[in-house]
């Protein structure tokens, strides 16, 4: 084995450069030139609720409609309720193709003006999609005969990935890629959690005077010291500048930063213990979802009797029938000790179509204008490993 490894070792010092390859290989037509067309119908914009008061009075007439309408109504009213308790840390998940579909500002706002206390994303949300377009890059509106799926073969010969109705180009894409070892590169060996990776995209952006866009998640978090974290990071752009990062140092843990998974789940869960009060804001499932959910349980592995999240609000389309954790119920949290029954809300929908209602329903109410930025950061930062 010791053989084997020190063959790898050699050959990875001997081909860096050629490991760090930004070409899509898998394309026959790549440049700017070659695939404008697909990009004609122009870039995807990102909604913007503060210029929707009305949004209060349609989701006010909801409480007294039915079925979806009525959940999202309560579900804006146990947001709204959230941000209220002004000892309640809000912490808001993400997964699925968010920033990409639109609701990059929406989650801006929230950041900006004390909405939200930390994040927990998938790594494609806050790398692939918000810092992309904080490098200068965009997502295109496709045409819709390229939905059929009947043109992916030619999209990839020009090197463009489609996210069902959006695309993306991945020659950009693999700028972004290298971007995120650059950043990783200036960090000090050793092992971190994916908030302090992402923290150095933070830092990277102010360095080189800021997004090259109108709003930016990781930089107004970077900013104002309101953590992210990624708990399945290396699913993203960020997983390829690790391996790029990790090879150009041969793997050498004296000069390597690497990615602790256990860190990441000890520091959200003294945020639980510090802060007992909770309240979680889901977009999607999945990981996310869980992890938030989960550092209950890991407050009580620490021997700390955490309150369970008292606030619950969850936006999916998944199906709960299937057993899967994405459409698993709040209630059925509730069954692992995880959420309470008194403020939880299931909204069946499709993220784009009820989050800005939501989120524009609490901001136009105001409550969030009593509330004063928390600053995880700099008390994680601060903090000691002692259970």
């Amino acid at each position: 084995m010791k053989n084997v490894l020190a063959e790898m070792e050699s050959v990875m010092s001997q081909n860096n450069n050629e490991l760090l390859n930004t070409t899509p290989l898998k394309a026959q037509h790549t440049g700017t030139d070659a695939k404008k067309h697909f990009f004609s119908l122009g870039t995807i914009e990102h909604i913007d609720i503060t210029k929707n008061p009305a949004i209060v009075d349609v989701v006010d007439q909801m409480a007294n409609m039915a079925f979806s309408a009525r959940d999202l109504n309560r579900a804006a009213d146990i947001y709204d309720r959230m941000l209220k308790e002004t000892d309640c840390g809000v912490i808001l998940t993400l997964a699925g193709s968010l920033i990409s579909a639109g609701l990059k500002k929406v989650i801006v706002d929230m950041i900006k003006n004390n909405m939200v206390d930390a994040i927990v994303s998938t790594g494609a949300n806050i790398v692939d999609q918000d810092f992309f377009e904080a490098l200068g890059f965009k997502h295109y509106i496709a045409e819709e005969k390229l939905k059929s799926g009947l043109f992916d073969n030619e999209l990839r010969e020009h090197a463009i990935d489609r996210i069902y109705d959006t695309l993306i180009d991945e020659e950009e894409l693999r700028i972004c890629d290298e971007a995120t070892q650059k950043a990783f590169d200036e960090m000090e060996p050793g092992p971190h959690s994916s908030r302090e990776f992402i923290r150095a995209l933070g830092k990277q952006l102010e360095d080189n005077g800021g997004p090259k866009c109108a709003d930016s998640i990781i930089y107004e978090c970077y900013k104002r010291q309101i953590p992210i974290f990624g708990p399945a990071f290396n699913d993203c752009s960020a997983g390829f500048g690790l391996v790029y990062h990790a090879v150009n140092r041969n793997y050498d843990p004296a000069r390597t930063a690497t990615w602790d998974g256990g860190k990441d789940f000890y520091e959200l869960t003294q945020l639980k213990i510090k802060n007992p009060n909770t309240g979680i804001f889901m977009i999607g499932g999945g990981v996310p979802k869980n992890f938030t959910q989960d550092i209950v349980v890991c407050a009580e592995v620490l021997g700390h009797d955490a309150p369970m999240h008292k606030y619950a609000i969850q936006v999916t389309v998944a199906d709960v029938r299937d057993g899967a954790l994405s459409s698993s119920t709040l209630k059925e949290a509730s069954s692992w000790g995880k959420v309470s029954t008194a403020f939880e809300q299931m909204v069946f929908s499709e993220a784009t179509l009820a989050v800005p209602l939501i989120v524009g329903y609490a901001y136009h109410k105001g409550s969030w204008k009593a509330r004063t930025g928390r600053k995880w950061n700099e008390l994680l930062e601060n903090a000691t490993v002692n259970a």
